[in-house]
């Protein structure tokens, strides 16, 4: 004999399947990103030649990443730094300023689940002004190809992560 309902919880379980997928590579991808940017506090510290606790509040004092990653482009840009140090840098931070839209879309939002949670949504938090009006709070939906490119960032930032790694290793820059 079966279970009348054990069909419907079986249809429930599924789709909240979905849900916790989404927030696990949320979580995920915020993770991620924290554990990368505090990289740049090595970089602050190799190239303005200062010790790690000095460079830790260097980077505390930045209340933004965008304000974190100009810092340390501004310091690999000085004559001081060595041309094919600078191009390595350079490289790492503009890679890490290409995942933080994503990131910031993610990390900025309200999240919106039916149900089910097999269907999903993030609000943007967000004013877009234009000549005459103003949009807020755009609406997208989070599927399967959304999913994947927050998979694909998670991947590309771990890679930054080892590449400042590198970095920091190759040229000594204090730990």
């Amino acid at each position: 004999m079966s279970d009348p309902d054990g069909g419907a919880r079986q249809r429930q379980a599924a789709p909240m399947k979905r849900f916790h997928e989404i927030l696990l590579l949320i979580g995920q991808l915020n993770y991620t990103w924290t554990n990368t940017e505090s990289l740049l506090i090595y970089l602050i510290a190799g190239l303005a030649n200062v010790d790690k606790e000095t460079a830790v509040i260097i980077f505390l004092t930045l209340n933004t990443t965008r304000a974190r990653i100009e810092l340390v482009e501004r310091l690999a840009k000085m004559a001081k730094t060595p041309s094919d140090r600078r191009q390595e840098i350079l490289a790492v931070t503009q890679q890490l300023g290409k995942q933080a839209k994503l990131r910031n879309k993610y990390s900025h939002c309200i999240y919106s689940f039916d149900e089910t949670g097999d269907q999903a949504s993030t609000q943007l938090m967000a004013i877009f002004d234009s000549k005459e009006t103003i949009k807020y709070g755009k609406i997208e939906q989070i599927d399967d190809a959304e999913l994947a490119r927050i998979s694909e960032a998670i991947d590309q930032i771990m890679r930054i992560n080892k590449g400042i790694w590198a970095i920091v290793e190759r040229h000594s820059f204090p730990r």
